[in-house]
């Protein structure tokens, strides 16, 4: 055995004589050159572990069970888990079990091993000694446990160059399953521990065959016998196991000690102290190891030295059994507990693990030192070189640490701090608090929001009643005319020494003595400015309605109509490579310096903006604002933003790298044809019958942004160009005319490039009988025989149609003549019996609105009279009045002379009414021996002659109705129309009420109303 490296290897340093001095100034040149593009450096090879992002499935998120001994990926994208309650394919967004119910499945749920073979063919065995195969074209084949091999949990499987599948049974050695597909098995001798077999087995580059145990290594040697590796391999007993990395190299793992064969030696790399119990190894793309530990969790070995991943993190516990890094260099993690998955983002963060005093933090600044200072609501934490945190011992009267709302340094180098309610501290360059100023320093009550220092060294603060300024003198309120007297979110300095101040209400610019005032409510309804940032000649403000620029004295927006996802803006700041990061309450926003300002002076429509939150790295999606400042750069080149989670930072250069990540690969789902699925895969399966609703879905395999992902379609045959979907995983077609169809899917990140491995689909939609060629040419030779034979007999028929058309002809004009004279006799018939219908309509008319036994107009007749000129009076002023009379004691007559005689009464009165009425009055019978006359163009004192005169025809009447010394009188109310009478019922009861006086004042009287 050989060693080679190692964390307790050191190398004695040898004089190279003249040589030193050179090297010395090399390595001199080199400091300098790195330490002029730090962040260059900074982006190469993988972040520290702590800068990983990681997510964590379990059964509650879909998974089936929470151990997952295997993980592996096909070609094609998708992620397998193998469990003890089945196979898993995972796909960014959905949890797919195959298991003995499902169909396809497997012949036992406890799945022990995965494999993907060259030819892209996923193998599955089980605990019960089964092999699977699923074929790159979706076929499913088993290969069940054969009489002669072990029954039990297959823990692994290796395929060699010869297509040989290996397959490791637990605690029974190992056997192997042939391309011609018999599987042969022999039992391990005595002396081979393969009962105590480890879940690792590798086939090297000559065919040989590692296995892990308990107990040591075993190797199964060309010549097919399965012994002890080497006692002079120096790996000792105990557990043992190998691993074949991606490039081909194997490595060993034998307790604490890690090796790396070289020249069939193994040579050792790395001793680790402690980690006792290694359970798992993946070398990643980068070539940094990943080890999977009993119960310590994961570790890594990189150019970071050995990490662990941070304290606290709820991580599913347990032995780490399988490591898996996909396409796109995530690292997957299948332990006893669970399933998760580290992945590098775009962003870092730092939290109270990391040593923040609080997460909820307000607003960060770098001093001249480069030293950072982070305020949060915990108080002020330093951070130095190292990257470690140190909390600034600031306390307020309550002697607790004070919410740091603003930072600003000095032209001394002190740093002033800005609190909620705790006034402002003035801080030396050590942490040491130099002075507080409070309310009984002038200083308004309140929060300190925001701060700037002027050219003169005097500080600024904004406070909640308007801007102070401090100086070696003291506080100080300017009185300058204008000046804002409410809260202050915002304060910066220009270039030529003027300040800018934001408020609740909007902007105003201190310019000397004199205030600016700048109204950005008229564009666009902008109020709250949170922030300023100047760029050339132009100022950035961000506000609640977006960003506005001003620039040579005129105002520009770009909001929510421009494209900007979010209204409320934070701070804007500019990057040293052309981007433009701006904070909100929904994440960081990123976008083109050079676009933003083509948006703002008209040149461009929209704008296009990329969203970045916690999927990218963030402590927290909630950027903070109203403190400042809330995000800046370093002079390293570096983006730094406050958020309610914690401090997250972004190195701009490593941003094209990850704008630069393959497009995810789309591939088809399923297809379900009326709601029923279909197999799809293979020749055999791509006839669909016409007139079916065809569905399909289909999924863009990336593991990072699975639900960013967009999607379009093309569907040669029917589309002529590509269709965008948006976010929408499936398509469908409804009817699809005969004809084959090709369905290509492609999909894409936010803003990256179209797939250029898309998904597709051919398939050929069956046409309906009658739309077959073949159907369709014997219906064509049919139709034109049947045309042949109906030409034939329709020149028979017409032959003998036309000598019965010349009979059928004569009897026609036969019958018409007789038709016409019996239709003459109808129409003359018809013509007199209309004219019958005519009187008896006239008659019924008459008798509708008459009263049969009078003659006069019925109660109906009058109604309408009544209504019909009370609207007429009303509107030409015309006086009108109505007489409403009964006969006196009629019922007497009744009952003394019989219902006869009061008849011929009845006719007799009214013939004397109609006698002494006008033709423009109306005389009426209401009801039995009621009367009434309705009077136009009258006045009362008219109308009161009309009724003595009628009064005076009673009189003159002798013997009423034949008998002799009958008399009859009446009596009557008249009233005239006036203001009063808004309808004509309340016209007509005022006239009963007068009527009825005359009867209470004695009768045969009128008495007018």
């Amino acid at each position: 055995m050989r060693e080679r490296g190692g964390v307790n290897r050191r190398r004695p340093v040898q004089s190279q004589g003249r040589v030193l001095p050179w090297l010395q100034a090399a390595g001199l040149c080199l400091l300098l050159w790195l330490a002029a593009i730090p962040s260059l450096s900074a982006q190469d090879g993988p972040p520290p572990l702590r800068d990983y992002a990681i997510d964590v499935w379990t059964s509650r998120n879909g998974l089936p069970h929470n151990s997952l001994r295997d993980i592996a990926q096909t070609p094609e994208g998708h992620l397998w888990f193998a469990t003890w309650e089945g196979l898993v394919r995972y796909n960014g967004l959905d949890f797919t079990v195959f298991d003995r119910s499902t169909r396809p499945g497997l012949r036992d749920n406890g799945v022990g091993a995965l494999y993907v073979d060259h030819a892209g063919n996923l193998w599955i065995s089980d605990s019960r000694g089964n092999v699977t195969r699923r074929g790159s074209d979706g076929q499913w084949r088993v290969w069940e446990h054969q009489p002669g091999t072990p029954q039990v949990l297959i823990q692994a499987m290796q395929m060699d160059s010869h297509r040989r599948l290996w397959l490791l049974y637990e605690g029974k050695g190992i056997g192997s399953l042939d391309p011609d597909g018999r599987i042969a098995y022999t039992p391990p001798a005595a002396d081979v521990p393969m009962a105590m077999s480890f879940t690792k087995m590798v086939v090297d580059a000559q065919d040989r065959v590692w296995v892990g145990t308990l107990d040591g290594l075993v190797v199964r040697d060309n010549d097919g016998v399965l012994r002890r590796a080497p006692e002079s391999f120096g790996l000792g007993r105990g557990l043992v196991w190998p691993y074949r990395a991606p490039d081909g190299v194997m490595w060993i793992v034998a307790g604490e000690r890690i090796y790396r064969m070289q020249d069939g030696v193994p040579e050792l790399q790395h001793r680790l102290p402690g980690q006792m119990h290694m359970t798992a190894m993946l070398q990643d793309r980068h070539g940094d190891l990943w080890l999977g530990t009993e119960n310590q969790g994961l570790l890594r070995l990189s150019r970071h030295g050995l990490e662990r991943l941070p304290a606290g993190l709820s991580l599913p516990g347990g032995r780490v059994v399988s490591l898996r890094e996909d396409a796109e260099g995530s690292i997957w993690v299948g332990a006893n507990g669970g399933l998760y998955r580290l992945r590098e983002t775009l962003f870092s963060s730092y939290t109270e693990r990391d040593g923040l005093s609080g997460d909820y933090v307000r607003t960060v600044y770098e001093d001249r030192q480069r030293q950072m200072w982070i305020g949060s609501a915990s108080g002020l934490d330093r951070m130095d070189a190292d990257g470690r945190f140190h909390a600034i011992a600031l306390r307020n009267q309550g002697g607790k640490p004070p919410s740091v709302l603003s930072l600003a340094q000095d032209r001394a180098g002190d740093l002033w701090v800005g609190t909620f309610g705790d006034g402002v501290f003035r801080v030396g360059a050590q942490g040491r608090v130099l002075r507080t100023y409070g309310t009984a320093d002038g200083l308004p009550g309140g929060n300190i929001r925001a701060m700037s220092v002027d050219r003169d060294g005097g500080v600024w603060a904004g406070t909640q009643k308007g801007v102070v300024r401090i100086d070696a003198r003291g506080v100080a309120v300017p009185t300058v005319p204008g000046m804002p007297s409410g809260l202050i979110t915002a304060l910066a300095h220009d270039a030529e020494g003027n300040l800018w101040i934001g408020t609740i209400e909007g902007i105003r610019v201190l310019r000397g003595n004199r205030v600016q005032a700048i109204d950005l409510e008229r564009m666009g309804g902008g109020r709250s400015v949170f922030g300023f940032q100047q760029i050339g000649d132009a100022m950035w403000v961000s506000t609640d309605r977006g960003l506005y620029r001003w620039q040579n004295g005129r105002l520009a927006r770009v909001g929510l109509e421009q494209g900007m996802p979010v209204d409320t803006v934070f701070q804007l700041v500019p990057d040293r490579v052309g981007n433009v990061w701006i904070s909100s309450n929904r994440g960081v926003l990123r976008t083109d310096m050079a676009m933003l300002n083509d948006v703002a002076d008209g040149r461009a429509p929209h704008i296009d903006v990329e969203h970045y939150n916690e999927i990218d790295g963030m402590a927290n999606s909630q950027a903070n604002g109203s403190s400042g400042p809330s995000a800046i750069l370093r002079q390293d080149g570096t983006f730094w933003v406050v958020t309610a989670g914690g401090l997250s930072t972004v190195d701009p250069l490593r941003l094209q790298r990850f704008r630069e990540r393959l497009a995810p690969p789309a591939v088809i789902e399923n297809v379900q044809v009326d709601g029923t699925p279909l197999h799809w895969q293979g020749n055999d399966y791509n006839r669909i019958p016409g007139g079916k609703r065809l569905s399909v879905s289909y999924v863009g395999l990336s593991y990072l942004l699975s639900e960013r992902i967009r999607y379009r379609t093309r569907l040669e045959g029917l589309d002529s160009g590509w269709i965008e979907r948006g976010q929408q995983r499936s398509v469908e077609f409804i009817g699809l005319p005969p004809g084959d169809y090709t369905l290509h899917v492609s999909a894409a990140h936010p803003g990256g490039a179209w797939s250029d491995s898309e998904a597709v689909w051919a398939f050929t939609v069956e046409p309906f009988l009658w739309q077959r060629r073949s159907v369709q040419v014997i219906a064509s030779l049919l139709l034109l025989a049947g045309l042949v034979a109906l030409y034939r007999y329709l020149i028979n028929r017409y032959k003998a149609s036309n000598i019965r058309l010349a009979r059928r002809v004569n009897e026609a004009t036969r019958d018409l003549q007789a038709q016409t004279m019996h239709l003459q006799a109808l129409n003359e018939e018809k013509t007199a019996l209309a004219e019958r219908l005519a009187v008896q309509a006239e008659a019924f008319e008459r008798q509708a609105r008459e009263d049969a036994l009078t003659g006069l107009a019925n109660r109906r007749a009058f109604d309408e009279a009544l209504a019909r000129d009370f609207a007429r009076s009303q509107r030409s002023r015309h006086p009108m009045c109505l007489v409403v009379l009964d006969i006196d004691h009629f019922k007497e007559v009744n009952d003394r002379h019989s219902h006869s005689v009061g008849d011929v009464v009845l006719v007799e009165v009214a013939r004397l009414i109609a006698s002494a009425c006008r033709d423009s009055d109306m005389p009426a019978r209401t009801g039995g021996e009621e009367f009434a006359l309705l009077l136009n163009d009258t006045r009362l004192d008219e109308a009161a002659q009309v009724c003595a005169r009628l009064r005076g025809l009673f009189h003159d009447h002798p013997d009423w109705a034949g008998v002799a010394g009958l008399t009859v009188t009446f009596s009557a109310g008249l009233v005239e129309l006036d203001a009063a009478d808004r309808t004509p019922m309340l016209l007509y009861q005022r006239a009963d009420r007068a009527l009825y006086r005359a009867k209470s004042e004695g009768r045969d009287r009128t008495a007018i109303g």
